[in-house]
């Protein structure tokens, strides 16, 4: 088999990440294979550990095509960039939690010299998450821009003190319109993210839905919705308002929406692959990140939950990396 290139991605801004980061290079090599960091990675975490400066870099080392994973140091915004690095490639992305709730991370710090060794000889399952394809038309119906979301993308005010006015389509058919501090479109990944700070529901990775959700609307009816994947969805800035909006896809890719702007968003083709070592149940993951209680469920016989439930600090507005909500 040939030498398997593993992304690593780190930020050097705390001193567990940067230690972290080198012995999991030293584990990569250890195994027979090759440590790859984006450039700014490098750069960074050289400063502090200077044996990785002979570490490959993606993109000018090795392509986007031969790499094989990518694990990742940090929170969800650490893993969000991440994703955003390997798109367009076939890596899983392996996320240990450097972070508080890490929700996308597959695994905590303390498991990490075992998760490192099953990547490198390819035990783990492939996970595929449903992505977001994002477009922005002009008032004339040009497309302008092009992204796409692992997360959300949300159509937000861009002056604070006025709202935006908006218009809802689903399938080329108007819905509603309203006044409101703006809409967020989220993947099933992204409901425990800036769609559960905006209200809205949170959906199970196993449903392919995205759900739609008015932020701070004035309206009779600007409930959120839960649509299907198939389905596409329109959010207007209604040109006769004269107000300006911004649209955000997972908190990092942002571009201007002046009056008249569409943003039409639908299924990407392209799902975002995470590498999973062990199935953990989604209920069990909810009630760890949140704290949610649970005493006194008795269940089935012999699965009664316990005080057992790891204690992870609550939610909070934004994660480690500066990001939207994890």
């Amino acid at each position: 088999m040939n030498a398997r290139n593993i992304l690593i991605v780190a930020h050097a801004f705390r001193d567990d990440t940067v230690a972290a980061a080198a012995r999991i290079a030293g584990i990569v090599e250890e195994l027979g294979a090759t440590p790859v960091f984006e450039a700014g990675d490098r750069t960074e975490l050289t400063a502090l550990v200077p044996q990785l400066a002979s570490a490959r870099v993606l993109g000018l080392d090795v392509p986007l095509a031969d790499l094989d994973a990518a694990i990742v140091l940090g929170g969800d915004g650490t893993i969000l960039r991440a994703a955003e690095l390997v798109r367009g490639g076939t890596a899983p992305v392996l996320g240990i939690n450097m972070g508080h709730v890490g929700f996308l991370a597959e695994i905590e710090r303390d498991d990490m010299d075992d998760a490192v060794q099953r990547v490198i000889v390819g035990d783990y399952q492939v996970e595929e998450r449903l992505a977001l394809e994002v477009k922005v038309r002009d008032h004339a119906g040009r497309v302008v821009y092009e992204t796409w979301a692992l997360n959300e993308a949300s159509i937000e005010k861009q002056s604070r003190e006025r709202m935006i006015e908006l218009v809802i389509g689903v399938d080329g058919r108007p819905l509603s319109s309203f006044g409101a501090d703006g809409c967020v479109v989220a993947t099933p990944t992204g409901s425990t993210a800036y769609n559960f700070s905006a209200g809205g529901p949170v959906v199970w990775p196993s449903v392919e839905a995205m759900a739609v959700v008015p932020i701070s609307a004035h309206a009779l009816f600007a409930r959120p919705l839960v649509v299907g994947p198939e389905q596409h969805i329109a959010v207007e800035v209604a040109g006769i308002s004269g107000s300006h909006g911004v649209l955000w896809c997972d908190g990092r890719r942002t571009h201007p929406l002046p009056p008249g702007a569409r943003v039409s968003i639908g299924r990407s083709s392209d799902p975002v692959r995470l590498a999973r070592l062990h199935p953990t149940a989604f209920t069990d993951r909810l009630v760890a990140k949140f704290q949610l209680p649970v005493h006194g469920w008795r269940g089935p016989s012999g699965s009664a939950m316990t005080d057992a439930v790891p204690v992870i600090p609550p939610a909070r507005a934004t994660n480690d990396e500066g990001t939207r909500p994890e």
